[in-house]
């Protein structure tokens, strides 16, 4: 299991911006992504895994 913050998400993944992922991580409660966050203190923290597999069920179109 690997975590990552913020910057190193976009970082890794250019396809989410800090900006919209700071909005998955604001509405967190309503769109299911706290299955993947973790806070350590003030920081928050993804796990990696978790992450890609929750962008993988988010197939609506």
């Amino acid at each position: 299991m690997s975590f990552l913050t913020v910057r190193q998400a976009s970082d890794k993944y250019p396809a989410f911006s800090e900006a919209s992922l700071r909005w998955i991580i604001f509405n967190s409660k309503h769109n299911g992504a706290t299955a993947f966050l973790r806070k350590v203190g003030r920081k928050v923290l993804l796990d990696e895994d978790g992450f890609v597999a929750w962008v993988d069920g988010q197939k609506e179109i």
